[in-house]
């Protein structure tokens, strides 16, 4: 699949207006996708396997969205196949009082994963410039006056730019998912968990506060894309108004990143294969006994 059309990585690359969400890649058959994300689930853990146990690299991946652009259940899918023992899932929610008390990335460095493993963040920093600039919420966050002079939201981009670039130059690899729903498909989402008494529960009034400030959020991603993606670091923006392509084209471009990474099984020394025979005898006299 060619992925080079959802990436983004360069400032000004980006542009909603010139984006469909629910376009499909040009498949039309949902049971052909789904074939392929099961291909690609199995493929997906023989590399996470090698990645593993190289332990040199971390992936870290990024999924931002909207209520209901299915970010839940991506994770859900495409990860299903991977061994949980390498895999760290962090969903970050409003922000609690410790956490106000320090700077903004901290709950985020906290909750990086190992070299080895991937990390999963459901939200993650960029809520600070997504919910936190839509909302105005450093007005709240303790800052000294000092630190609420000038472009503060320049500042904050930089600051992410800088501290994903630190985390490329100390073996992190970073992948950014925004789930791009269109609000006619929020809309009927909305409306099949408020109608479905199983779904009730995914549903708040508050989601109704914030799709009323649906442009603002546009205008939100739209800005933070253009200003934090980059080469190191890219946007991936998923078409998420077909759950199955959405989930199709993250697996697929996950397993063509650790592709390029190309993890390898760690070489065994001459010591330590003379120590495996020597272990391989004392089994094989056990058996004789």
């Amino acid at each position: 699949m060619n992925i080079s059309r959802y990436r983004f990585n360069k400032k000004g690359a980006f542009s909603l207006k010139d984006f469909d969400p629910s376009q499909t890649g040009g498949f039309r058959d949902k049971e052909e996708a789904r074939r392929l994300l099961q291909d690609n689930m199995r493929r997906m853990a023989e590399l996470q396997d090698r990645f593993y146990a190289q332990d040199r690299e971390g992936l870290l991946l990024i999924f931002q969205a909207m209520d209901s652009a299915g970010k839940d259940g991506a994770i859900k899918h495409v990860m299903s196949g991977l061994n949980p023992q390498g895999v760290q899932v962090t969903s970050f929610k409003q922000p609690s009082a410790e956490e106000l008390d320090h700077d903004y990335l901290w709950r985020i460095v906290s909750h990086l994963p190992e070299r080895g493993n991937i990390g999963i963040f459901n939200r993650s920093h960029y809520e600070e410039v997504l919910v936190g600039r839509v909302h105005n919420l450093p007005l709240s966050q303790k800052l000294p006056a000092r630190c609420m002079e000038g472009d503060l939201w320049a500042r904050r981009y930089r600051q992410i730019r800088d501290f994903e670039r630190y985390l490329d130059e100390n073996g992190y690899t970073v992948l950014k998912f925004f789930l791009y729903i269109s609000k006619e498909e929020q809309k009927k989402r909305f409306l099949e968990r408020i109608d479905t008494p199983e779904k009730n529960w995914k549903f708040s009034s508050s989601d109704i506060a914030e799709r009323a400030r649906w442009n603002e959020y546009m205008d939100a991603y739209e800005i933070a894309i253009n200003e934090t993606a980059t080469r190191h670091a890219p946007w991936y923006v998923i078409p998420s108004d077909k759950k199955w392509f959405a989930r199709l084209l993250i697996s697929e471009i996950v397993i063509q990143r650790l592709e390029k990474l190309d993890p390898q099984y760690p070489e065994v020394s001459k010591e330590q294969k003379a120590a495996l025979s020597r272990c391989r005898r004392q089994l094989t006299e056990e058996e004789k006994d």
